[in-house]
């Protein structure tokens, strides 16, 4: 990105829609640039988990309502028009232009010098009337925006990718489920796709651009290709097989929007307008905004590396906190805790708590003894059956044990797992080493919850929690959760059971020393430190 605080001292920008998918990533991006960032929104306890939350101001306000858009455009430079009515039914298009116009009118009023909208590329030589409802409405929008007498900067992009994306959670969603497909003819539609990183350095970008620029820009990643090959070069980029792909013409979008629906979480009130879109070919006719926003060596981002940016928070077994990252901390591609629920990809729980009669210092000596010789507390013939299992596919089985029979340490083998993160006296994660259609972690916490004296010399009490997690790939790996899903009470009810029990049964300890080699709260570099135990 661009330091804009170095060129023009800072600016003031209001961002509207900061609950949403850009919205929320645009915010930390243009506070990293020096800017000073005001967020309207309608709930704004809904912004109070973001990273950012304490350097930005936030507000009440909602863009159909004249007052609380005055009082947002106060003392504002740049103001980013970032919200639209899209799956919220009936009238959204009357809904989406009195919104608009209550904008520009109170942006003029204001003094603002730049408005900055994220609108939907269209086809070109293609009437309004032929649109698809979602994609003439925010057509409709740009124009009124660029009518307001306010310099404007409307980009234009398709299919944005990034984890959270709705277009993107649908691609994720029917390619990982599904085998075999019948698609409807929008499959062969051309479409040019842009990586969420391009989108927020052009929004950044646009907010400093000369004040005789007022346009739209069409704004695109380096590849063409159809929504099959998207499907297709997705399959490859998640490590699943060959995908069989047959077009069926008569899936009309409303048709599209219910199977769409039946295979995915997307809404269908959200799938139906994106279904609409894929209709129309959106390819770029220019590239002008890099005149303005110079793309750096390696931009716009192609396809492929979009995808694995996306899909990164799996592959960094970032299961905690899943709106950070270990290598790149909040990173635009990840998802944020304001995600919708079907964002992010499924990631399947099982998850246990229990109250312990015990110091939370002889829980923990029992949290780290797991494994080996020690056992699992639970069932000891589904674990050895389960060893014996992957020992027949190629993997580890139990066989390995563990290093040392009291410590462990991050990088550790322990059975068929991998100790992946340790925080001495709270926190042991571990990662599956055994063969599986997708990753899964098991997650111990130690808590102290308050009860008995404690700190006066009694034992105290802790709380145990214990959170099984899978991420499966493709149809197998769902089925596969479905298929050992009925176990889950015998052997992870029971393990939370007997690990309590046997803590309860051991005199209180000091604190375990922390290793050699390991320091308090951390835990190697895969896993940031902040994870936070499940809620």
């Amino acid at each position: 990105m661009v330091d804009h605080a170095t060129t023009t001292g800072g600016l003031s920008c209001l961002v509207t829609g900061a609950t949403g998918y850009i919205g929320g990533r645009l915010v930390p991006e243009l506070l990293d640039a020096g800017h000073r960032v005001r967020c309207m929104a309608r709930s704004p306890e809904r912004l109070r988990d973001h990273p950012w939350a304490g350097r930005a101001e936030v507000v009440r306000g909602d863009v159909t309502d004249a007052d609380s858009v005055a009082a947002a455009l106060r003392g504002i430079d740049v103001a980013y028009y970032l919200v639209h009515a899209l799956g919220t039914g009936p009238g959204f298009e009357e809904r989406d232009r009195s919104a608009a116009r209550i904008f520009a009118a109170r942006a003029r009023a204001a003094g603002v010098r730049r408005i900055v909208y994220l609108g939907g590329l269209t086809p070109a030589g293609v009437p309004p009337r032929e649109l698809s409802p979602h994609l003439r409405s925010r057509a409709e929008v740009g124009e009124i925006l660029l009518a307001s007498g306010v310099p404007t900067t409307v980009l234009r992009a398709a299919v944005i990718i990034g984890s959270g994306s709705a277009s993107f959670e649908m691609l994720r969603y029917l390619t990982e489920r599904l085998p075999v497909m019948v698609t409807p003819s929008w499959v062969g539609t051309r479409i040019q796709p842009i990586a969420v990183r391009d989108v927020l350095r052009y929004l950044v970008g646009s907010a400093t651009l000369p004040a005789e620029v007022s346009r739209a820009f069409d704004i695109g990643g380096p590849d063409v290709v159809t929504y099959e090959q998207m499907m297709r070069r997705y399959a490859v980029v998640a490590g699943l097989p060959h995908r069989l792909i047959l077009r069926v013409p008569m899936l009309t979008p409303r048709l599209s929007s219910h199977w769409i629906g039946l295979v995915t979480p997307v809404p269908r009130a959200l799938a139906r307008p994106l279904a609409e879109s894929l209709r129309h070919e959106v390819v770029c006719d220019e590239h002008d905004i890099a005149r303005y926003v110079p793309d750096p060596p390696g931009t716009p981002i192609g396809f492929d590396l979009a995808l694995t940016l996306a899909l990164r928070r799996v592959r960094e077994a970032d299961v905690s906190t899943r709106w950070s990252s270990a290598s790149l901390p909040g990173a635009p591609s990840d998802p944020l805790p304001t995600d919708p629920d079907w964002a992010g990809g499924s990631l399947y729980t099982d998850c246990r708590e229990r109250d312990v009669d015990a110091s939370p210092q002889a829980l923990w000596r029992v949290v780290e003894g797991i494994g080996g010789e020690n056992g699992w507390y639970s069932f000891p013939l589904a674990w050895a059956v389960r060893g014996w299992l992957d020992r027949l596919v190629g993997g580890a089985g139990i066989r390995r044990g563990r290093r040392d029979a009291a410590r462990l340490r991050v990088g550790d083998s322990l059975d068929f797992w991998r100790v992946e993160e340790i925080e001495p006296g709270r926190l042991l994660r571990l990662r599956a080493e055994m063969r599986l259609p997708g990753l899964a972690w098991l997650e111990l916490y130690v808590d102290e919850d308050g009860r008995g004296p404690g700190a006066a010399g009694g034992r105290g009490g802790a709380r145990f929690r214990q959170r099984a997690l899978f991420h499966p790939r493709g149809l197998l790996g769902h089925l596969y959760w479905w298929s050992v899903s009925p176990f889950h009470a015998v052997v992870f009810g029971g393990m939370a059971r007997n690990i309590a029990r046997a803590a309860a049964s051991l005199p209180a300890l000091p604190a375990s020393p922390v290793p050699p080699g390991a320091s308090e709260g951390t835990g190697g570099a895969e896993v940031p430190h902040d994870s936070r135990p499940p809620s």
